[in-house]
């Protein structure tokens, strides 16, 4: 009696459980692929350039009498995007290094030559 309930188990279980698992390997095997392949760690250099764009015409667009807190978070955004796209292009900057002022207005003038002069559109 007991090898009857077994075999009807056995039965009546192994074909879902088979078609679960055909169902999961397509997914198991794009897994394992991707697992080699190595993922890029920042986001891709078309929209570090768009975004720098963009905050660039924003921060150009202040109003002078625009609050002081609005024009240094879109300067530091703007400082932020271009750190960023300096270690998508292995370039070096100061920027994390000086403080607000004038060193670091020209070591931004810098930074976006040298982007440019890696292929990168910036304004």
């Amino acid at each position: 009696m007991v090898v009857n309930v077994a075999i009807y188990l056995v039965t009546c279980v192994t074909p879902p459980v088979l078609f679960w698992l055909a169902s999961k390997t397509p997914a198991v095997v794009a897994a394992l692929r991707r697992h080699g392949e190595p993922v890029p760690a920042g986001l891709p250099i078309e929209r570090l350039a768009a975004d720098l764009r963009r905050v660039r015409r924003a921060l150009e667009s202040l109003a002078p009498e625009s609050p002081m807190v609005r024009r240094r978070a879109t300067c530091q955004a703007y400082d932020a995007l271009l750190v960023q796209a300096c270690a998508a292009l292995g370039l070096r900057h100061w920027l994390d290094d000086l403080p607000e002022g004038v060193e670091r207005d020209v070591e931004r003038l810098r930074v976006e030559e040298a982007l440019r002069g890696a292929g990168l559109a910036v304004p």
